[in-house]
């Protein structure tokens, strides 16, 4: 059975990016025949980081997405594959770490943290890249490991140099080579008995029986050290991806701003709960980020289901994925459209549950029949009020003089239909030479909206003239 996963660390609120992960992993478990298992495994063993409470936050923006995991600290069964938690498995990786070490896989390393930086900075001035210059590798493994009962140390993986070269398979990127002289002696278990992600992610990654490792393409020069890892260990590795045979990575591409840089927490829009306050769908949200990596065959707006129905992950696209807001505000527009009124009504229910206005608006006999009108010029949830709920304008004496003519036309109406409504309209603005941005000021505080004439054949001629009665005052 297919098993992926994704790994967030709770060191603040998910990212658009860790959606993106989910998106792509959720696609490869629902895809595969039988269908496989989404795991979301938390990757808290950076305490210094660590946010109290951005686990639930993560757990909340992949139900709001509906890509709701299958096994996670918060889902767990008889026969899983828990812990789930790698605060929870901290014997495990010291246990694994020192079997390393007492198979010559691994080495004890006493450098301070000022002879590492020392170290560093020589290299740089060199013009080599840092890299650990193995001053404890060739210690006596007996003496160190007195020297390991006493002193600070950490735990090093003994990489085998020589010149030798390790390929990797990806499943969008092709064959991708590596020297071993290259590739560092990393550290695997910090001074403080916490494991390092390399260490962690291989023993969780069997632990747990994934499969198909697929992560972001910032993980590729990590890569060669985690299949290293699983031949010291003599563990049978997750496919990375679907070749038959080697060791296969799918990387997907970084998601980017326009202008070609990363996409990072320090943008306000690469939060999740931005989107949420800015009234976009989640649906649309998943669309255009799938849309960002793949060309689902039938067009651009397509459902979760129906791009799972039709995933293939040889066919991403391996170029830095950039990030449109203009582009998703269009599509999100789309699933508006898409959307019954019934349906529409509930999101805006939800999103303005704090607005009474809003919801005593939503109450009213006309609401659903706005909401035909309104789903044309909406773009996001956020653009309904202004469209719907008139703000009192500040009116020139001209324009005061344009409304009370519109009042006495809208009067005369016996039939207050929409094409009755249009003709007092224009001929108001012909008797002033004045332009239709003035009525629209007139009736609902704004210089365009929902076409007034029909929002005013469905709020009635009585609350039309009160309203244009009280702007005008």
């Amino acid at each position: 059975m297919v098993r992926v996963r994704i790994a967030p660390s709770p060191t603040g609120y998910p990212h658009i990016g860790t959606i993106f992960q989910a998106l792509i992993n959720y696609a490869i478990a629902k895809n595969a025949k039988p269908q496989g298992k989404f795991i979301v495994r938390i990757e808290d063993t950076d305490r210094t980081r660590f946010v109290e409470g951005a686990e639930e936050k993560i757990y909340e923006a992949l139900d709001w997405f509906n890509l709701t995991e299958d096994e996670s600290p918060r889902r767990r069964r008889e026969g899983d594959y828990g812990p789930y938690r790698q605060s929870e498995k901290l014997e495990i990786y010291q246990e694994r770490a020192q079997w390393l070490v007492d198979h010559g896989k691994a080495y004890y390393c006493f450098c301070t943290p000022e002879e590492l930086d020392t170290m560093r900075k020589k290299q740089q001035l060199e013009g080599k890249s840092p890299m650990y210059n193995r001053t404890c590798r060739d210690l006596d493994p007996k003496k160190a490991a007195e020297r390991a009962k006493k002193e600070p140390h950490v735990i090093r993986m003994r990489i085998i140099y020589g010149g030798a070269i390790l390929k990797i398979h990806d499943d969008i990127r092709g064959d991708i080579e590596f020297k071993k002289d290259l590739i560092d002696d990393q550290v695997i278990l910090k001074s403080d008995e916490f494991p390092t992600y390399h260490l962690a992610v291989v023993v969780d990654d069997h632990d747990m029986k994934i499969t198909h490792v697929v992560r972001g393409e910032e993980w590729i020069s990590s890569t060669p050290k985690h299949v290293l890892l699983y031949q010291y260990f003599g563990w049978n590795p997750p496919s990375f991806g679907s070749v038959k045979s080697g060791f296969v990575v799918l990387h997907t591409p970084l998601l980017r701003n326009p202008d070609g840089s990363k996409l990072s927490k320090r943008h306000g829009h690469a939060a999740v709960s931005w989107y949420k306050e800015q009234g976009f769908l989640p649906e649309a949200i998943l669309n255009y980020l799938a849309s960002l990596v793949y060309n689902y065959p039938k067009g651009e707006i397509f459902s979760l289901g129906d791009f799972v129905d039709s995933f293939d992950r040889t066919k991403i696209h391996s170029v830095g994925a950039r990030f449109d807001l203009t582009k998703l505000k269009w599509m999100n527009g789309e699933h508006i459209r898409m959307m019954d009124n019934k349906t529409l009504k509930i999101a805006l229910a939800d999103f303005y549950k704090d607005d009474l206005e809003i919801i005593k608006f939503l109450e009213s006999e006309e609401s659903l029949k706005i909401l035909d009108l309104a789903k044309t010029r909406m773009k996001t949830l956020k653009d309904f009020k202004n469209l719907v709920i008139p703000t009192k304008p500040e009116l020139s004496n001209e324009e005061k003089n344009v409304a009370k003519t519109l009042l006495e036309n809208f009067s005369k109406i016996d039939s207050w239909t929409k094409e009755a409504i249009l003709s007092a309209m224009r001929e108001t603005l012909n008797v002033h030479k004045a332009k239709g941005s003035v009525l629209y000021k007139i009736a609902t505080g704004y210089e365009s909206g929902l076409p007034l004439p029909d929002s005013l054949e469905i709020l009635g001629k009585e609350k039309a003239i009160e309203r244009i009665k009280k702007s005008s005052e």
